[in-house]
């Protein structure tokens, strides 16, 4: 992995695209991120292509107001797989969900495929 595509950077741009609330600014950040044919999947949703997952995040924002997703220890990755922790909480609050991410990292950088892990979630 190049440093563009080091884990530690791909796991960022990942959450800054989840933790963007204008909707513009948003659909601009799932573009840089996200491969065209790109898809999301985990135990509560699941979306494809750039309308797809932009929709899927716009939903799960309208869902938890405030709230922000933040790294949970340290990215790692090898050959074009990145794993990472999260964490889900309002800022200054303890978090009310927790998971880890397994992504593929398309040739060009952006991801082609997130597959999500719900370690705790709110009732």
């Amino acid at each position: 992995m190049t440093h563009t595509t080091a884990p530690a950077h791909i796991a960022t741009q990942y959450l800054a695209v989840w933790n963007e609330r204008d909707a513009a600014a948003r659909r601009a950040l799932v573009a840089r991120a996200f491969s065209v044919d790109a898809s999301y999947v985990d135990p509560m949703m699941r979306g494809a292509g750039h309308d797809g997952i932009d929709a899927m995040i716009a939903g799960a924002q309208g869902q938890f107001p405030g709230y922000r997703f933040e790294l949970d220890g340290a990215p790692d990755g090898h050959n074009d797989v990145v794993r990472f922790s999260w964490t889900l909480g309002l800022p200054g609050a303890a978090p009310v969900a927790h998971g880890t991410d397994v992504a593929r990292v398309a040739d060009d950088g952006r991801l082609a495929s997130v597959t999500g892990f719900l370690n705790a979630v709110p009732d």
